[in-house]
């Protein structure tokens, strides 16, 4: 069903899974008519660029072809390669709403070759438009090298099997180590960087539950700690306190919308101060609190960034330190993350 709507501007988000060529840009008509009355552009861009891959401009005396109830406009063909994050604009130039349907409508994915961040994260959209969930438009695309994907769809059996097969073997030798050194604890999540955050409050759960502490100490497992260093700096720095945070904090630090940081989530342009990965100290009255809510904190798109978050709504006592280093060089410091050993 179409609905009408007020707003000028509506923009949908994917990412490409496979090798793609865009052949056409469209936009829906107006009402429950076939006629266009407004002007609009439809853009192609790359996430956060500025500059169109490819633009089509609609009118009512230049609509273009209509099919399945969308005007559509031939564009230059380009292929967008894998792994390629891009948006699709629909601009009215002029005082005419835009026209628009729900977001319920099912989006074809091409059988997995695009994925529509919006869709997937239940928010249509959630970044761009002017407050109005629904698209105005669609586009057509077809499918890049055609042999690469169905080899890579008949191989994708033996794949599975093979990366099934390495994870039996880790977890079996994960659990053989835990038993000899009682070293492993294991938490209920699918280990993926995504999920890391996730997983850092399930730790923090099992901590409170488990573990007799004043101080909890995080660190990655590719850093080296100063133990000693570490006791002797609370003991002469008075450190053992309550809603208590140290570490080496990085300050305004900007939201990444493209790359493996990408978050689309957080709306601010900026974080809240939060520790630098290699490690940091928090009391256990900040631990019992994460734990405890547990299940209503948002995870994002880092444990670090994620975890200042969620002490921004505490307010602990932070005590910047920069012997917490965040940088992959060896000093004789309380922790370093040497590249060579």
């Amino acid at each position: 069903v179409l609905v009408p709507s007020d707003v000028s501007a509506i923009a949908l988000d994917f990412k490409v899974l496979h090798p793609v060529v865009i052949t056409r840009l469209g936009v829906f008509p107006s009402g429950t008519r076939p006629e266009l009355q407004s002007n609009v552009t439809v853009k192609l861009l790359q996430l956060d660029q500025e500059e169109a891959v490819v633009t089509a401009r609609f009118s009512s005396i230049s609509t273009g072809t209509m099919a399945n109830w969308v005007w559509y406009k031939p564009v230059e063909q380009f292929i967008l390669p894998k792994g390629f994050e891009g948006t699709l604009v629909w601009e009215s130039l002029d005082s005419a709403p835009l026209t628009t349907v729900n977001s319920s409508v099912e989006l074809d994915d091409g059988g997995g070759v695009l994925k529509f961040s919006p869709i997937s994260e239940g928010v249509l959209p959630h970044r761009s438009a002017l407050g109005f969930p629904g698209l105005a438009g669609g586009f057509t695309f077809t499918i890049y090298d055609k042999d690469g994907l169905s080899g890579l769809l008949r191989g994708r059996s033996a794949r599975m099997e093979t990366h099934a097969s390495g994870l039996r073997e880790e977890d079996a030798a994960l659990r053989d180590e835990s038993l000899r050194h009682g070293d492993v604890v294991f938490v209920d999540v699918v280990d993926t960087y995504r999920n890391v955050p996730s997983k850092l409050l399930r730790f923090y759960k099992w901590s409170v539950e488990n573990a007799d502490f004043n101080l909890l100490l995080k660190a990655d497992d590719d850093c080296y700690i100063d133990v000693d260093s570490v006791f002797m700096k609370i003991d002469r720095k008075g450190l053992e306190r309550r809603n208590f945070w140290w570490g080496n904090f990085r300050q305004s630090w900007s939201v990444d919308r493209i790359g493996k940081w990408q978050e689309l989530e957080y709306a601010s342009p900026a974080y809240p101060a939060f520790a630098c990965g290699s490690g940091y100290v928090v009391s256990r009255d900040l631990v019992r609190w994460l734990a405890r809510n547990a299940e209503n904190l948002k995870p994002y798109q880092g444990e670090d960034v994620s975890m200042g978050i969620w002490m921004a709504a505490v307010g602990p006592q932070k005590y910047q330190d920069p012997g917490w280093l965040c940088e992959k060089e060896c000093y004789l410091d309380m922790l370093s993350s040497p590249q060579h050993t």
